[in-house]
This record gives C-alpha cells, sequence and structure tokens, in this order.
C-alpha cells in the first residue's frame, strides 16, 4: 500500500486500532542521542530542569533520524523526586549520565506505614516542567508526530521511594504494608498521567520494569502488581502501553490482561510465543536491542532486526528501552528505513491489505 499517512496518524492510528498504511517506527521511552545534544550544542544535564531545552532536544529525534514520537522525560527519576526523594543530576561529571535517586524518600522501613503522598505533588520536582515540555512539543509539532510521556509503574515507583532489596523481602513478610503502599502510589501515577494527557501527550507508556520474571515470580505478578496496573489501566484515557523489561514470556497473558492498549517488550521475550498466548488484538511492540544492536550493531545487523520483528508479529518496531544516546544516527536511520520499506512489506503478512 502507498504511503498516505504523516507519523501522528499512523502511530495514533495504530493505537487506536484505526487503519494505517504500515508499521509505525516510534517508542514510548526515552530518546535523546548525543547527535541531537550536539545539534542543540548543549548539556545533557540542563535539559532536565528546562523545558524548552526538553521538548526541542525530543524532537531532535523526528528532525534526525525520522523517529515518529516525542518523548518526555529522559530519567526515571521525575515521580520519585516529587515525592520525596533527592536526585542527582550530575551537573559537574563530564560524561552523559542520567539523573539517580540520591535519597530514598523513604529511608527505613518502619517508616513506610507513614508515607503519604502530599496533596500538591504534582507542582513539586520536574513535574512541572515535563507538562510544559508536552505544551510545547504540541504546539511545534503536534500535526506531524506523535507526543508521547511515560511513568513508573506503581511497583517500579515503590523501588525508588524504598530499598528494593527491603521491598522484595517485605512483600513476603508484610505483604499488607507494601499493599497499602502501592495503593497510595497508583493513585499518583494515575494523578500523574491525567496531568500529562491534558498538558499534551497524545499517548503514554507505564514502565513497570522491575515486574520481569527475572525479579519476581508470576504469581507475585498476578497478585502483587497485576491489580494495581489493571486500576492504572481503567483510569487512564486510552491509547496507554504496558513496558516491562526483561523476560517476560511467562507473564506477556498477564500483560495483557491489564487493559493497557499495548504491550512493549524486549529481545528476551519469544514474540511469535507471545502472539500465540495473547489476544488476537492485542498489540505487541518491539523488540530491538536497544544497547547491543542500536550502539554497537551495524545498519545491516539493524535492518535484520526489523524484519525479523516484524515477521515474528510485532505490530510496531520499537527499541526495548530507552534509546542509549550513544547509538550511531545511521543505525537509527536504518532502524525507521526498514521498517518504512521492507518491513511494511512484512507487516501486511500478518495484518492483509
Amino acid at each position: 500500500m502507498e504511503e498516505t499517512m504523516n507519523a501522528r496518524q499512523r502511530v495514533l492510528g495504530l493505537l487506536t486500532r484505526r487503519p494505517v498504511d504500515g508499521p509505525a517506527c516510534f517508542s514510548g521511552m526515552g530518546n535523546v542521542t548525543t547527535a541531537g545534544l550536539e545539534r542543540l550544542e548543549c548539556s545533557f544535564p540542563s535539559v532536565h530542569a528546562d523545558a524548552v531545552k526538553m521538548a526541542d532536544l525530543a524532537a531532535t529525534s523526528f528532525e534526525l533520524f525520522g523517529y515518529e514520537s516525542a518523548v518526555v522525560p529522559f530519567d526515571l527519576c521525575v515521580e520519585a523526586e516529587a515525592l520525596g526523594c533527592a536526585i542527582n543530576t550530575y551537573q559537574d561529571v563530564p560524561q552523559l549520565l542520567y539523573p539517580t535517586i540520591r535519597a530514598k524518600a523513604i529511608p527505613r522501613t518502619e517508616d513506610m506505614a507513614d508515607f503519604q503522598v502530599a496533596a500538591d505533588f504534582l507542582e513539586r520536582g520536574r513535574l512541572p516542567v515535563v507538562r510544559e515540555a508536552l505544551r510545547r512539543l504540541r504546539q511545534g509539532y503536534g500535526d506531524r508526530l506523535a507526543v508521547g510521556s511515560y511513568m513508573l509503574g506503581p511497583f517500579t515507583l515503590a523501588g525508588q521511594l524504598v530499598e528494593l532489596d527491603q521491598l522484595f523481602l517485605l512483600s513476603l513478610s508484610d505483604r499488607r504494608l507494601v499493599e497499602e503502599l502501592l495503593h497510595k502510589l497508583t493513585a499518583a501515577v494515575i494523578a500523574v498521567g491525567l496531568s500529562y494527557r491534558e498538558a499534551g501527550a497524545d499517548f503514554l507508556t507505564v514502565r513497570e520494569m522491575g515486574a520481569a520474571t527475572d525479579i519476581l515470580s508470576p504469581r507475585a505478578f498476578q497478585s502483587l502488581i497485576q491489580p494495581c496496573l489493571r486500576e492504572v489501566a481503567a483510569s487512564l484515557p486510552p491509547p496507554r502501553v504496558l513496558h516491562i523489561c526483561g523476560s517476560t514470556d511467562k507473564i506477556v497473558a498477564l500483560m495483557a490482561e491489564c487493559g493497557f492498549d499495548a504491550i512493549s517488550v524486549e529481545p528476551k521475550n519469544n514474540v511469535r510465543a507471545s502472539r500465540e498466548l495473547v489476544p488476537p488484538e492485542t498489540l505487541i511492540f518491539g523488540n530491538l536491542d536497544a544497547f547491543k544492536l542500536l550502539v554497537h550493531g551495524t545498519p545491516a545487523q539493524v535492518t535484520q532486526a526489523v524484519e525479523e520483528a516484524l515477521e515474528a508479529g510485532v505490530d510496531a518496531v520499537w527499541p526495548s528501552c530507552d534509546i542509549w544516546p550513544e547509538a550511531k544516527v545511521e543505525n537509527l536511520d536504518a532502524m525507521v528505513a526498514a521498517t518504512r520499506q521492507r518491513g511494511a512489506e512484512l507487516w501486511w503478512r500478518n495484518h492483509g491489505s
């Protein structure tokens, strides 16, 4: 089929299950590249608290290699910071480093029961900066590409506020205490997502990275995490994507039951097998290796990976995690080009004409 859609139409058409002219190449996760930083002549630490730079940097991936979405923020500490964590943005470090948690909001497990989400937390930290960046992206690019944002899932966010090993132990020894915290954080995640949509995000991705079966059993996922994700999906307007890192073969059917419009998987997931385990209407996005392939691979290897992912049954070509800043522009070019060219033919084998 001849291409008739722009990036925005293709991505949003796919997410809302309307007819599209082929697969999309996009993501709901971070898309910073050193090429984009060089184009803007700015440092990475300077963009995290500057809505103008944040929006401009997100748009460079579309401008430089045709990526079909622009996504902010660029780090995983935004909600945790607004909820009381101290972060390090590495202002004086020469190498490119993502912000990290410097001090937990709940330093002792005995403080967990007393933790409360502040009534004005949406105005704290960098949440207002992200919303302003979304408004700027929507105003500047909203007719051409899909504007996205993401939040951590409740369990992964809990692991930002509390030491993760303590959280795992408590989930076994004091399940009620963990469930109470997750209930509070589920409401916070929903509030952040609604504020992002109001600011201009076309779609949202919930990143529950700490829920893979590398870490938790399928039974723990179903009993502890799935109820929270169901509530998040039910409370946010579509389109919504659920991303879980690591091994997801054993929980992919449970992921599909959470109520999101699409699920995102990484290379550890067997997409062909997943297609047999989820309903046919479930959208699966993935699963190009964001590090080994896009940073260290060649354009030919990228093209082959795109074809293999589409043959396996993905509905969109979507890197497995944030694009690493050091990803080669020629590899990113190849990812988009293969999706639009050879990829389209392979995609139509699974989706019809």
